[in-house]
């Protein structure tokens, strides 16, 4: 059978497929430590479990209005009132499938063939391919550890063009945990609206920020540009709600009705009881963030610590998400010349699981996630170090 071009083209998430040979291995009985898994080690809140519970046994389990329960986009409006002070209406929000879902629809809706997206590398792993799906031109822009994988604005001039139509930022950063301050992503958001471009602002980690200022968001931008803002967000990563499978988006209202139409046409609503667990997940409270706050930022100088006895070794500290971007490059060698390869052989010969800086536009790094307890974290990073040969703790 023929498989279409446009779908033929597409590589596998290398998240995913890490993730996949590490349960193969396990499977077969070998001792695996995944730092893979891009999801918090803690359960869902049990408030928003019991929403659930409550929800299936009331028979809520029909279809929605496409966009999402009109409570819940108040909601999710509601969130950025809260944290942000940004006043938004629901017919601002859409609801989604997940975050990821909610970028796919934005992208499709938004582009055309020619469009240029500047997408800053390292990025996570999606953001080129979605926008080949849309048939634009993903146009990367290299970042340094030396400079805390950050962008500059002589990067962004060098990288414009009368071609390019938008700018995707992700604060905290997939792979790199780094965060940019909100004076940074002003200075981003006003050479955005000074070069008329649209900038996609990622904010999916955005609860998850260890530094004393907290978090930082482009939504006032929004509030006050509305047709040069757009706002992603879900529920994934605040509330370990991975597999709820819901996202929503910050938006202009006719970009919200245009992703609408898309949405009504490929999957219709999003899931009726995950919604209603979102709905009880955002409208409710948030204590549980300061224990997962604390332990991520604990576990991140664990690993931080172990990772800077290693020579050669340069590592941003990362003050948001859960990840670890260190570049390795200069422990390849011939059996593993590159970052996918040194992946592959330390999974099959030390069995720990990592994902390949190539994945995420950088070749010289690897993704370490510390979603995972202080002793397998520990355990896992000295594993690493044997097989490379570096000094361990």
């Amino acid at each position: 059978m023929n498989i279409a071009d446009r779908v033929a083209r597409l590589k596998p998430s290398a998240t995913l497929s890490v993730s996949a040979r590490a349960q193969e291995l396990k499977a077969q009985g070998k001792d695996i430590l995944s730092l893979s898994v891009g999801e918090p080690d803690f359960p869902t809140p049990e408030h928003i479990c019991a929403a659930a519970r409550e929800a299936i046994d009331a028979g809520f389990t029909r279809y929605t209005p496409v966009p999402g329960l009109p409570e819940l986009r108040a909601a999710a409006a509601g969130y950025f009132a809260r944290f942000y002070s940004v006043r938004a209406a629901a017919e601002n929000i859409l609801i989604s499938s997940g975050a990821k879902h909610s970028l796919y629809t934005l992208f499709q809706s938004l582009l055309n063939p020619g469009d240029h997206v500047l997408i800053p590398a390292p990025y996570w792993v999606s953001y080129p391919p979605m926008v080949e799906l849309a048939g634009a031109k993903p146009v990367t822009i290299p970042t340094s550890p030396e400079n805390a994988f950050k962008l500059s604005l002589q990067d962004l001039n060098k990288s414009l063009t009368p071609k390019t139509r938008l700018l995707v930022l992700n604060s905290p950063s997939n792979p790199t945990g780094v965060c940019y301050t909100q004076p940074e992503l002003d200075a981003i958001a006003a050479w955005g609206v000074a070069n008329n471009l649209l900038i996609v602002s990622d904010e999916i980690y955005d609860r998850l920020v260890y530094t004393p200022e907290g978090p930082a968001s482009l939504a006032p931008w929004w509030e006050a540009h509305p047709e040069n803002f757009v706002i992603v967000n879900g529920v994934a990563k605040t509330f370990s709600m991975t597999g709820w499978r819901i996202g929503y988006t910050l938006a202009e209202a006719g970009l919200i009705a245009a992703m609408g139409r898309l949405q009504g046409q490929s999957t219709s609503n999003a899931s009726s009881v995950s919604q209603k667990a979102a709905l009880a997940a955002l409208a409710g409270e948030y204590s549980h963030l300061d224990l997962m706050c604390r332990s991520f930022r604990e576990r991140r100088d664990l690993a931080l610590a172990i990772i800077a006895s290693w020579p050669d070794v340069l590592c941003p500290r990362p003050d948001g998400a859960f990840y670890l971007f260190p570049d390795l490059h200069r422990h390849y060698r011939e059996a593993f010349p590159d970052s996918t390869a040194l992946c592959a052989a330390l999974l099959e010969s030390a069995g720990v699981a990592l994902v390949p800086g190539a994945a995420f536009g950088d070749d010289h790094c690897v993704r370490i996630s510390y979603a995972v307890d202080a002793g397998t974290l520990e355990k896992a990073l000295a594993r690493i170090a044997r097989f490379l040969g570096l000094p361990g703790r």
